[in-house]
């Protein structure tokens, strides 16, 4: 029950009204994206929000790393992932909560279980981080321009769910599943992470979803940025793909930290050999095995 809500919970009121809304899911404690994205989100004009969307800790097991990010995130709003739900009320037997399905290998799933216990110990450490990520909610509702947007960090139904991964977006059951759910929660959009690999996806009129993948990781191969979501009436200058959704633009932003910084303070925490080098140093310094026209599908 502390994972799901249903989507009928997402026809709840608005709580966040802007004239642009940026989404950031899966920062995964990388405190370099984190200055670049609100660097990025300073420079917007007029009234807007920034969401942490989820997973914003997970790299950060050293104290100072773990504090950054924890007071960037609280200068906005923010849902909790798998990652903040497991730090702040552990079960037994979920390991880091991440619901991964049968294409994930069993050594990665073993990886990231030490992970989040690792990252449970820092977390100990910081006063008052359990509480305060163990309140945060599971999803959000935001208005923009009169049009209705949920912030789920897994899918409609649950906030570990896959249904809005690029892989499950990419099968006729999946597409037709994710459709059912737009008039359902009563939006025309959904703003998701969870699943580490981008999507914007447009379903014939009934809404489009919009993955980030990641924020604090590069998304495509041979890039060294994470993406956010940007939701206005007007395009950003550099956004790398965007969607139109009524009177809306629904964009990909690149977050452009800097990646040598970044590597030097992920081998501090961990080093070669570790857990999270093992499944994420090739991702992070060559970019994973995915490129941008898999991730803008169209109806």
């Amino acid at each position: 029950m502390n994972y799901r809500y249903g989507v009928g919970a997402l026809c709840a009121p608005a709580t966040l009204f802007a004239d642009s809304l940026w989404i950031a899911g899966g920062l995964y404690g990388n405190t370099f994206a984190l200055r670049r994205l609100e660097e990025l989100f300073a420079a917007e004009q007029g009234e807007s929000e920034l969401v942490f969307n989820g997973d914003f800790h997970w790299f950060d097991v050293a104290d100072k790393a773990f504090a950054e990010i924890e007071s960037g995130v609280s200068r906005h709003a923010a849902t909790r992932g798998n990652v903040e739900t497991e730090i702040g009320q552990p079960h037994a037997g979920t390991g880091c909560g991440c619901g991964y399905p049968d294409w994930v290998g069993d050594e990665d799933v073993v990886r990231s279980n030490r992970i989040i216990e690792r990252l449970k110990e820092t977390a100990r450490r910081a006063p008052g981080a359990a509480a305060r990520l163990a309140a945060l909610p599971m999803y959000r509702i935001a208005e923009i321009c009169g049009q209705r947007i949920a912030i789920v960090h897994g899918d409609a139904d649950s906030l570990a769910g896959w249904g809005f991964s690029q892989e499950v977006l990419a099968t006729p059951d999946g597409r037709k599943a994710a459709a059912a759910t737009f008039r359902a929660a009563g939006v025309c959009m959904f703003a998701s992470s969870h699943s580490c690999l981008p999507v914007l996806q447009a379903f014939n009129g009934a809404g489009v979803v919009a993955n980030n993948g990641a924020a604090g990781m590069p998304n495509f191969a041979g890039t060294a940025y994470g993406l956010a979501t940007r939701i206005a009436p007007t395009p950003h200058p550099n956004a790398v793909y965007r969607m139109q959704v009524g009177s809306l633009q629904a964009e990909a932003i690149p977050i452009e930290y800097d990646t040598d910084a970044w590597c030097e303070a992920f081998l501090g925490q961990w080093p070669e050999g570790s857990d999270a080098h093992a499944s994420y140093w090739r991702r992070i310094t060559q970019g994973p095995h995915y490129g941008v026209a898999s991730a803008l599908r169209a109806a």
